[in-house]
């Protein structure tokens, strides 16, 4: 089977989902260009700015495009076979997670750009907000630990990891650079677009001449100390206002998504490769995993992500000028997320079975498909894998700070803490425990030591896509408290939430087992695990108290 052919059925499946269910979701919720937006309303410099629908785009599709619609759908494509993923991927992204952001970004917007912990507060309850944000907090740690870790192990890596760090470290330089520009020298964004984007694409040359490679430092071995650098950075990009980096740099990091867009739109549909790698391989795959729900927590930001509903409701919603902004923004950014993971499995796709490539790294594998595609065309491959391995690195440099400063909200929610030194003392505490995640020798099952972000990519997974039908949940509250359309946001509650808690069951009943059979023995992830199953089933004992009270049921608009 033609590549190219399979592409071409899920480009028109994403158009025809934008404009038909996505233009459904807008009228459903009426949005009203003339209503203020909190952007506006509460515009301070810092956390408020209003952006343009086309700036916003690329810095939200650049913050939750990081490196789970790549790393997930390679991972499920190789066990299950191509088939499971690509439907999930297509399907997902239309009824789920493209639903799941549109309305956690509109209805942050709709409770004065608040977070989607306050709308389950407004909604469920104080005991509820609670649990939920410390769900959310939990998840960013995961969050941070595993894409610190899969950053330095690219920076750490002998034959491109120099070059990578050297580009990432000029690219975060062009941004700050682009932000002075755009806030302080006034310059219109087209004539920044046309002089940054070139020093974009000049940096990543320039990084492969003059490499960046990291000593070790006593006992830390050069990938721990990026991992503390890297560290470093988030909490410098949680605390300094959006203009001077996050807003920028998502929208060049934007250009970077394109740019493998491109390249792998280019190569999909025109190299002429054909699909070899199986479509199904079973509903167990080779390392033992079961189909459902494995599969449905693997793919995670590739088809529905928890992760974000925050974005949308900690970050983005702050920027939204028009409600309309929403349809594109939210509903299309997923969608473009959605064809970034299809990219991503293609690369899979064109691989024969037994291929050596398929035991290499998942940025690996995604960096070779992608050489592989526009080398055809005349382009130096070197330079196309510097291009996908810096672009996989942007991607997650892009989700790195925006989870640091979602996780500096979250804890500033629970404890009411004002001001810089809030921000701050929020912000160490939510990297100490990623901190010791990346710094700690951690080993699997068997006692082999395993990298940070492949022992945290299963709970990722699920406490991910478990924060989703938790968002979800609330906002369906909301909804039918407010007489909207809740039908559209139900329905994903329900798949998300079975999907997730079987997973969760498949994660804590065996250490359970071992427990009471007099194995005593601590592991990270089943506990922690068992800590995101309960703080979600007293979330759901709270919700169907709250839904059970006749008041509750009124129709009567608490928020619009």
């Amino acid at each position: 089977m033609s590549l190219a052919l399979i592409a071409t059925v899920c480009t028109l499946l994403f158009v025809a989902a934008y404009f038909l269910y996505g233009r459904l979701a807008a009228r459903l919720f009426k949005l009203d260009p003339q209503t203020p937006t909190p952007a506006k309303v509460y515009e301070d410099g810092v956390d408020f700015v209003p952006a343009k629908a086309s700036l916003l785009l690329g810095q939200h599709f650049s913050a939750i495009a990081a490196a789970g619609p790549i790393v997930g759908p390679i991972l499920a494509g190789i066990w299950f076979g191509w088939l499971p993923a690509l439907l999930w991927i297509v399907l997902g992204s239309i009824f789920f997670g493209a639903v799941h952001d549109f309305s956690s970004l509109i209805g942050s917007v709709r409770h004065k750009a608040r977070s989607v912990a306050e709308i389950v507060k407004d909604h469920i309850g104080p005991r509820a907000y609670k649990f939920f944000l410390a769900f959310i907090w939990l998840t960013l740690v995961y969050v941070i630990a595993s894409f610190t870790d899969i950053t330095s192990s690219s920076f750490a890596e002998t034959q491109f990891g120099g070059g990578v760090a050297s580009s990432s470290a000029l690219y975060l330089v062009i941004g700050v650079a682009m932000g002075f520009c755009l806030y302080r020298l006034k310059m219109p964004l087209w004539m920044a677009t046309l002089l940054f984007v070139p020093l974009v694409g000049l940096s990543i040359w320039f990084g492969q001449a003059v490499p960046l490679r990291m000593p070790g430092l006593g006992p830390c071995s050069p990938q721990m100390v990026w991992n503390f650098i890297i560290l470093g950075y988030c909490f410098l990009a949680s605390v300094i206002p959006m203009w001077i980096l996050l807003q920028p740099r998502g929208y060049l990091g934007g250009f970077f998504l394109y740019g493998a867009l491109l390249a792998g739109v280019v190569g999909v549909f025109l190299s002429g490769d054909r699909v070899q790698y199986p479509a199904f391989i079973g509903f167990t795959s080779l390392k033992g995993l079961p189909l459902f729900p494995m599969l449905f927590v693997t793919v995670a930001c590739g088809a529905c992500s928890g992760f974000h509903g925050l974005v949308s409701s900690g970050t983005t919603s702050k920027q939204v000028a028009r409600e309309p902004d929403c349809h594109l923004v939210g509903y299309g950014g997923m969608l473009l997320e959605g064809f970034v993971a299809v990219v991503a499995l293609s690369t899979v796709m064109l691989l024969a079975p037994g291929d050596v490539s398929l035991s290499a790294s998942p940025d690996r594998i995604y960096a070779n498909g992608l050489s592989h595609f526009v080398e055809q065309f005349g382009i130096d491959p070197d330079f196309a894998r510097s291009f996908a391995l810096l672009a996989f690195a942007t991607f997650i440099y892009d989700t790195l700070d925006v989870a640091t400063r979602l996780g500096r909200y979250v804890l500033q929610e629970l404890t009411g803490w004002k001001g810089w030194k809030g921000g701050a003392a929020a912000t160490v505490l939510t990297l100490i425990l990623p901190a010791y995640f990346v710094s700690a020798t951690l080993t699997d099952a068997a006692g082999n030591a395993v990298p940070a972000w492949k022992l945290f990519w299963t709970i990722f997974g699920t406490s991910n896509q478990l924060l989703a039908g938790l968002t979800l949940l609330g906002l369906t509250v909301w909804l039918k408290r407010t007489g909207k359309p809740w039908w559209m946001t139900a329905v994903p509650t329900v798949f998300m939430m079975t999907m997730t808690f079987w997973s969760l069951a498949l994660t804590v009943l065996p250490w359970l087992r071992r427990i009471f059979d007099g194995q005593i023995a601590w592991d990270v992830i089943p506990a922690v695990g068992l800590v995101l199953l309960a703080l979600s089933l007293m979330l759901l004992w709270e919700t169907f108290a709250v839904l059970r009270s006749p008041n509750v049921l009124e129709t009567e608009k608490v928020s619009s």
